[in-house]
């Protein structure tokens, strides 16, 4: 296990939850937690940012956590992730799921899904820093692809 935050293992030393192998996990159960614990990061960056309205802070983080978000950060941080990290990624996106965000695409989603078990198998492995990592180079990969797009959108007018 890495250096710096172990929040998951507070958490269980602190509810008396057992130790399980992570291999067992499915990766719907992983991407659960995953999805849990992105939105938290999210949440507390976006609030971080400052003391606003409660709507802007919702919209500010709707739009981070939509599967469609979550999809375009993996194609960025695909090429930036372990064998494992992969692994765990590509087990949450080819699981199958009996529901779908309602504005997703099938892909999307998909690929959204294994973002959320590869934060969930972090989470839980406590590799808080990575998960973060990663989190930080998708959302800066975000920002980038929007100013890009809005830069042609205002070269085409």
């Amino acid at each position: 296990m890495e250096e710096g935050v172990k929040l998951y293992s507070e958490i269980k030393e602190q509810f008396h939850i057992k130790d399980i192998d992570i291999r067992t996990y499915s990766p719907l159960a992983l991407a659960y937690i995953g999805d849990g614990i992105y939105d938290l990061v999210i949440r507390s960056m976006v609030v971080g940012h400052g003391n606003t309205r409660a709507n802007q802070l919702h919209q500010h983080t709707s739009h981070l956590v939509k599967a469609h978000s979550q999809s375009k950060m993996m194609e960025y941080l695909l090429p930036q992730l372990t064998e494992k990290e992969a692994d765990y990624y590509r087990r949450g996106r080819n699981a199958k799921s009996p529901t779908m965000a309602k504005n997703a695409t099938m892909g999307d989603y998909r690929r959204a899904t294994g973002f959320e078990t590869l934060m969930g198998y972090l989470y839980l492995t406590d590799q808080m820093k990575r998960l973060l990592q990663l989190v930080n180079l998708g959302l800066d990969a975000l920002k980038k692809e929007e100013i890009t797009e809005k830069e042609m959108a205002d070269g085409k007018s």
